[in-house]
């Protein structure tokens, strides 16, 4: 699978959400996404907020998104940010791949702790999971999670994601899980 093939949507809509790019309104809430303790906790512990804000000083808010496939997930009604999620392809130097080439899709997502328990995690990954499956050819894709991370072991359960593997990275086990793209076909 050619490592060129992403997702070229800028913006999915759901009855509650709209994944959108960045903008300098999200700033607050991309701050806490990095400072927040229990939303860092199975991602390498808080980030320094002053080096959090100097890097948005230097980069700015937008350049979050820049990226294809790479999203601020915002509540539809509000516009204000619940999180951010991606469906990037996973670098092929990082350990945990269902194929030899490596480089298969992987979702990954991010949600402000106010949110948590409400089902947004769910609908914004189903949302981006049927975009990717209509615009794409059929591929596996890939959460990769902390083994102790069980919410997101659950959300990628109720996606549909099969664990295949485990293996030690960053200090911790993490859990390898995958899907069929096209699974996600409405």
């Amino acid at each position: 699978m050619p490592a060129s093939l992403t997702l070229s949507a800028t913006e999915i809509t759901t009855p509650r959400l709209r994944l959108r790019k960045a903008r300098d309104a999200d700033r607050a809430g991309l701050i806490e996404l990095q400072t927040d303790p229990w939303v860092r906790l199975h991602l390498g512990g808080p980030r320094p907020r002053g080096a959090v804000e100097q890097y948005f000083d230097a980069m700015g808010v937008a350049h979050v998104t820049d990226k294809p496939g790479t999203f601020v997930v915002a509540d539809r009604t509000t516009d204000d940010l619940v999180g951010v999620l991606l469906i990037h392809r996973r670098p092929v130097d990082l350990p945990g791949h269902v194929t030899e080439e490596g480089g298969e899709l992987e979702l990954t997502y991010v949600l402000r702790r106010a949110a948590w328990g409400a089902g947004l995690a769910l609908e914004a990954a189903t949302a981006a999971l049927r975009t990717a499956a209509s615009e794409l050819p059929d591929q596996p894709v890939l959460i990769v999670t902390q083994t102790a991370n069980t919410r997101s072991l659950d959300l990628a359960a109720r996606l549909g994601f099969r664990r295949v593997s485990t293996f030690e990275a960053y200090e911790a086990e993490q859990t390898l899980a995958v899907a069929d793209l096209h699974a996600f076909l409405a």
